[in-house]
């Protein structure tokens, strides 16, 4: 398990031996995983010893379909009651007189 004393290296290294377990048990070589998703074996290397881009590990994860695991790790933060209080603006309470609906005079109508 990671602490808030271990040094972001190790936080990094760790979280590439994870990922190389994650293919290995997924029984993949990393010439596969390389191949369908579109990186090099280098940079699945180099993500597997902890030093990969965002992007590119997001590409990873997609091929190993492990995006879910990726929504655990840093679950989306609800919105704050100010910020909800922004996105509400106001609400209407009623609806406004049509201008769509104008009087008719009866010669218009042909009677």
């Amino acid at each position: 398990m990671l602490s808030k004393s271990d040094s972001p290296r190790y936080i990094a290294e760790e979280f590439g031996r994870r990922l190389k377990r994650l293919r290995l048990n997924k029984n993949l070589r990393q010439i596969d995983v390389a191949a369908h998703s579109g990186l090099s074996r280098k940079i699945i290397l180099n993500a597997e010893i902890g030093n990969v881009t965002l992007e590119n590990l997001i590409q990873i994860l997609y091929t190993l379909n492990a995006l879910d695991d990726l929504d655990s790790f840093l679950p989306e933060p609800p919105l704050s009651p100010i910020q909800l209080l922004k996105l509400k603006g106001k609400e209407r309470r009623k609806a406004s007189k049509s201008t769509a609906m104008k009087k008719v005079d009866k010669k218009d109508l042909g009677w």
